[in-house]
């Protein structure tokens, strides 16, 4: 028996991941959990692809930087995934307490502020895993209907019972 915050383990999906991370934690906590994996040496390095949802997530490690990470093409490949992929989500991991990470993140934030890039600070690959779980199954049909549906719902209900909706009502 499983309880509710343990759902995502029970969903199962086709993750396209990038062949870069055949040999990373985060393939082996996706694969116990018995998802279909297929790697692909045409994604961005360090890319998991959710094709059921229409979400992708990037892997990217500061403690892999150089001083000037620029320098790397990081910057190149982080744009290519923003460009091709319109729900996307970078998964900045360590642990941000060091100057070092805080600054490679204030400049992943500037650069790409006005993007649709969603960036998520991760401290291991089981907050990793868990998070693109979660959001790759909310956004994934027929999940993703039944969050919209429950929503409507609230929001009708929060119309129909607000004191401010009955004074403008009455205004009106």
């Amino acid at each position: 028996m499983t309880t509710s915050g343990e759902t995502s383990a029970q969903w199962k999906t086709t993750i396209i991941v990038s062949s870069t991370l055949q040999n990373h934690d985060t393939y082996r906590l996706l694969s116990a959990q018995q998802h279909r994996i297929r790697f692909s040496d045409s994604v961005v390095t360090g890319a998991f692809i959710f094709p059921s949802s229409g979400t992708a997530f990037l892997l990217v490690d500061p403690q892999d930087f150089p001083e000037h990470f620029e320098e790397l093409g990081l910057i190149e490949q982080m744009e290519k995934f923003v460009q091709v992929h319109r729900n996307c989500f970078l998964l900045l991991h360590a642990p941000f307490n060091g100057k070092k990470e805080m600054h490679i993140l204030t400049l992943i934030q500037n650069r790409f502020f006005s993007s649709n890039l969603r960036i998520i600070p991760v401290r291991n690959n089981a907050e990793t895993v868990k998070g693109m779980l979660k959001i790759a199954k909310a956004t994934s049909k027929p999940h993703v209907d039944s969050i919209r549906d429950r929503m409507s719902r609230a929001q009708a209900h929060i119309i129909e019972t607000s004191p401010v909706w009955e004074m403008l009502r009455d205004l009106l």
